[in-house]
């Protein structure tokens, strides 16, 4: 049985690589400059993490995680853009690393002579050990503390001859290998091409007996898995850090000591730490049916997003974007303004397309796909670019087409690009807001606060990536290599 499991992983493991959906690589390394002045100036950090259930996943559409939400809070600190490079393999990670297609790996390594060879480390994100993941007995709720302990691994001399899967050429192995050497005796060493959080669940699940992992994730894990046990160590403490390129990052190194040291002695940073590693509500999520790592879901209503995204051909991850925008997958909620449903469609548009919106969640995406198939004959001779375009019918969805025309004339007046979003026609909509512009010759639909369109076309892309991210490998990515 396990070694069935193990080959269907191997495949499919080796399937996902080969459709890895990571960016384009760079020229050359060489001639390029990677360090913090041409990040700012880029306006934009790249950074490689992996997905799991406590460093990257999506919970009811919204993105979560750890490492996710450092880089967040790091990047609001910077003023930057942030881009999330999603890779399990670390030898994949470093590579990007190197080869300037990222600026950081924020996976959560384990700081090792070795490694250090490789990467430059940054301070300490927080440190963590490596403990023994067994199963307990089956009767063990009725045993005392003693007698459990009696029953399970407690001393690390009766390791010895226990066979032991571990990812291979990971820290753990590493240990493992050291530790036998420690005891004075053999330890039998099964190293597989599989996440730590996959030969857990196989531990819990009764495929294997033991693994190793690091403690902090060990004990999350434990709240998905009553019956395995993770009180025993078999390291010291070890740092747990961040990875930069060993030359050409010394001030973004700099720039992440200093925040590192500092924001670690914040609350946000210790209320952070708890709700990934100490919350024991995470067995919820995990077991959730829109814990997308493990089902694949988005929202209850996926079905009928796939469906409707056909009829305006788009993917159907962006449209799901765009209702989780606007009313996070609630179908009865109701703005001030009238807008009703998942799309939050005008009672008046449902008119005009003959369609009642509040009949049914189904009516109501048909209501607002309609209207994007509508706001795509408006522009698709005024923008012919595929990508700016879709900026612009976004812009369109929350503002409505008029004002999204004004500023589109307002950008061509005052020498901008009419045709380009992002610092051009963006810029425009913000100033329609001020009488000097909405009160221009070529603008005919007068006021407009822009700075919730704009935002709005920014988050819903923002989320678009982050399901493109996960969502097309979450039913398979226990299967990846992690090797922290």
């Amino acid at each position: 049985m396990i070694r069935k499991t193990f080959i269907l992983s191997a495949i499919l493991a080796a399937f996902i690589t080969s459709c890895s959906q990571n960016p384009t690589p760079l020229n050359s390394y060489s001639t390029l400059s990677f360090d913090l002045d041409s990040i700012m100036k880029r306006g934009k950090l790249l950074a490689v993490t992996d997905f799991n259930s406590t460093n990257y996943f999506l919970y009811k559409g919204e993105p979560m995680g750890f490492q996710y939400e450092l880089l967040r809070e790091f990047t609001a600190y910077l003023g930057l853009d942030l881009e999330i490079i999603t890779e399990n393999h670390l030898d994949h990670a470093f590579n990007f690393l190197k080869s300037g297609e990222a600026d950081l790996v924020a996976i959560g390594l384990t700081v090792t002579s070795a490694r250090k060879e490789e990467i430059t480390f940054t301070v300490p994100i927080f440190e963590t050990r490596q403990v023994l993941v067994q199963r307990k007995p089956r009767n063990w709720r009725s045993m005392t503390e003693e007698a459990l302990d009696r029953h399970l691994i407690r001393n690390q001399l009766d390791l010895a001859n226990k066979s032991i899967y571990v990812r291979q050429n990971s820290i753990h192995q590493e240990r493992l290998l050291a530790l036998a050497g420690e005891i004075g005796d053999t330890i039998n060493i099964i190293a597989v091409p599989y996440e730590t959080e996959h030969l857990i669940k196989n531990v819990a699940n009764g495929e294997i007996e033991y693994t190793v992992c690091d403690e902090n994730i060990a004990r999350v894990n434990a709240t998905y898995y009553p019956d395995i046990d993770v009180n025993t160590p078999i390291s010291f403490p070890q740092n747990i850090a961040w990875g930069v390129r060993r030359e050409n990052s010394e001030k973004l190194l700099r720039e992440l000591n200093s925040w590192i040291a500092s924001y670690r002695k914040t609350t946000g940073y210790a209320l952070l730490y708890a709700k990934y590693f100490k919350n024991s509500r995470s067995n919820l999520i995990v077991k959730s049916d829109y814990y997308s790592l493990s089902t694949g879901k988005i929202s209850r209503w996926d079905d009928l997003i796939k469906k409707a995204s056909e009829d305006i051909d788009w993917d159907w991850r962006l449209l799901a974007s765009l209702i989780c925008q606007e009313s996070r997958f609630n179908p009865h909620v109701e703005s001030l303004a009238g807008a009703y449903g998942l799309m939050q469609v005008m009672p008046v548009t449902g008119d005009h397309f003959g369609i009642d919106i509040t009949s049914s969640p189904g009516n109501n995406i048909k209501a607002g796909t309609m209207y994007i198939n509508w706001l795509k004959s408006v522009y698709e001779s005024r923008v012919p670019d595929e990508k700016e375009r879709m900026k612009f019918i976004l812009a369109s969805y929350n503002a409505g087409p008029g004002h999204v025309l004004d500023a589109m004339k307002l950008a061509g007046k005052n020498g901008m690009d009419p045709q380009k979003w992002d610092g051009n026609v963006a810029v425009w909509l913000l100033k329609k807001s001020d009488p000097v512009y909405y009160n221009d010759t070529v603008v005919k639909n007068g006021f407009f606060k822009g700075t919730e369109s704009v935002n709005f076309v920014t988050e819903v892309l923002d989320r678009y990536e982050h399901y493109k991210n996960i969502v097309p490998v979450a039913d398979r990515h226990l299967n990846l290599a992690s090797q922290k």
